[in-house]
């Protein structure tokens, strides 16, 4: 216990050094002194080291769309806090259960959707962290905690991670329960989590994620660049450094094909923003007559958007995250692949809090829901943070991140 009494009283000197400068956390008083109690009660319940769970006291902070016993949910918005009132978060349980100690909410964007909040990008605050998942990158990517919630509806867990120089996670869809989190666009909506490594990625994905299989270290992937316009989407200083970091892998010895697929991404890209629209309106119909108001113009934009949505269009749009899934899938059967590869980011993070950048490389991923993991390329001198994007089959979470372990070696090297 003196280890992590220890611990979080440099956290605590940490926090107050750090957090007013980059604003990863909502406010919140008495945070140490609940903590160091919370503390005092988890040794309690497991005196022998031998006998703790995976988690541990870890401090870890949960993005605030999700409910949390003992904290308020504002989802980044004007709206009063009694409207979101539920059950804790099932992720947030489960990971209370695996030991975690809640350092608390985390800045997000309003609604998880693009009107940004106040964090700063921790490597440097004159740049956006990404969105929406905002303050939990920033808080990995400072130190603040080794784990933080997220959620993703187009790129909000892989970008911020690219832009933060982090770890983003983002598991298969439902493969982690969207249980007492408020909703942006039901059938995309991803929860996942931030880390400093894939170690640690792994350990809180056995928590998360249902019926987590352990899984062995295995062999070197059999990956692919996927060659299509969307691979164009991306800046021409952040192809560089993916094909800098592709040329690297295979100079270890890796296998990287180059295969052609999402011809039409321009469609892809049109039916993913339609779906998120007009979910996102349905979601909103009982929020957005009284308190629109109060909603930034970027939100109200999307709900005004996704109202003139007909049921056909959204019946037509989530019947092509399969299609672009089956398409995905057929593309590594025949070529034998593993994984995916692409920038987790079109750029390094951009100048100005104005915008929280561009999630079109996350996008396709997120659309078909197969499981992906943003690694942080080494930056050299001079250089901002930017990652390399994995993508693996459906389902196949223990295995991405299995075979994620061995490329952040092989990255780092």
């Amino acid at each position: 216990m003196l280890e992590l009494d220890n611990y979080l009283e440099g956290l605590e000197e940490h926090f107050a050094a750090t957090n007013p400068q980059i604003e990863a956390f909502c406010a919140g008083s008495g945070r140490f002194e609940r903590l160091a109690r919370e503390a005092r009660e988890l040794a309690d319940r497991f005196p022998a080291p031998a006998g703790r769970p995976p988690l541990f006291g870890v401090p870890i902070g949960v993005k605030d769309i999700f409910n949390v016993d003992g904290f308020a949910t504002h989802a980044g918005s004007q709206l009063p806090a009694t409207e979101f009132t539920g059950p804790e978060a099932s992720s947030v349980t489960a990971l209370r259960r695996a030991g975690a100690l809640i350092l608390g909410k985390t800045v997000t964007t309003e609604f998880a959707y693009f009107a940004p909040g106040p964090t700063r990008n921790p490597v440097d605050p004159a740049r956006t962290p990404g969105g929406s998942s905002s303050g939990s990158a920033a808080a990995v990517g400072a130190d603040l905690c080794p784990l933080a919630l997220g959620t993703q509806t187009i790129g909000s867990i892989s970008r911020p991670a690219s832009f933060c120089g982090v770890v983003g996670f983002k598991p298969t869809y439902d493969r982690t329960s969207r249980q007492g989190v408020i909703p942006l666009a039901p059938s995309v909506d991803h929860i996942g989590c931030f880390t400093t490594d894939i170690a640690g990625a792994r350990l809180a994905a056995a928590s998360l994620c249902l019926n987590w299989r352990p899984t062995p270290t295995l062999g070197r992937p059999r990956m692919a660049i996927p060659e299509s316009p969307y691979l164009g989407r991306a800046s021409r200083a952040g192809r560089e450094r993916f094909r800098q970091a592709c040329e690297g892998l295979v100079e270890q010895g890796f296998e990287i094909a180059n295969v052609l697929v999402m011809a039409d991404f321009d469609a892809i890209e049109a039916r993913h923003q339609l779906l998120v629209a007009g979910e996102a309106a349905q979601v909103h119909a009982q929020w957005f007559e009284p308190y629109g108001d109060t909603y930034h113009a970027q939100t109200r934009r999307l709900i005004e958007t996704g109202r003139k949505v007909t049921a056909d269009d959204l019946a037509r749009a989530v019947a092509g995250r399969e299609a672009l899934r089956d398409e995905l899938t057929a593309a590594m059967d025949e070529h034998r692949i593993d994984l995916w590869l692409s920038p987790a980011s079109p750029d390094v993070a951009p100048l100005g809090l104005e915008s929280t950048g561009d999630p079109v490389m996350n996008l396709p991923w997120t659309h078909a829901g197969l499981p992906t993991v943003s690694l942080p390329l080494p930056c050299a001198e001079g250089e901002f943070p930017f990652g390399l994007q994995l993508a693996g089959r459906w389902g196949a979470d223990e295995e991405l991140l299995a075979w994620a372990d061995g490329l952040e070696r092989a990255i780092a090297a």
